[in-house]
């Protein structure tokens, strides 16, 4: 299967195109739109290996819903979550994590945030690769 036929089969979503927030990722991450509005709804696609870095979302949260592929959610401070199709996760405003790929599979899912005012953010340093490479 080409890498291709990969990305458009780890979710029932639409992949997009390369995410422009690319920057604040290692490895390659997709990202499609589905509502802009008064909630902000967004399939976000990693293939294997990748992940954004630590980041904070002020004075709103966010909730992702897995679609597809396995990858990991880490909240500052605790040990890193697996994940996997339907489990959702509900991170709290101001809570510093990271999300992304398992080292061996893609990772799909929907990222829903409620836009507040005075909301944003914040980009910190990467995962280290000696975390990242303790996970199974």
């Amino acid at each position: 299967m080409t890498k291709e036929e990969e990305l458009q089969q780890v979710s029932a979503f639409p992949a997009g195109e390369k995410n422009p927030y690319g920057q604040f990722f290692d490895g390659q991450s997709y990202l499609a739109m589905l509502v802009k509005g008064p909630v902000n709804v967004a399939n976000v696609t990693f293939e294997p290996g990748c992940r954004n870095h630590w980041h904070i979302h002020h004075k709103s949260g966010q909730i992702l819903i897995v679609t597809g592929g396995r990858g990991y959610y880490q909240a500052w401070g605790e040990e890193p979550r697996e994940l996997h199709p339907g489990d959702v996760v509900d991170i709290p405003p101001e809570v510093k994590h990271w999300h992304g790929a398992a080292p061996d599979s893609w990772f799909s899912h929907i990222a829903v945030e409620a836009p507040v005012e005075g909301s944003g953010s914040e980009w910190c340093e990467p995962v280290s690769e000696e975390e990242y490479n303790k996970l199974k």
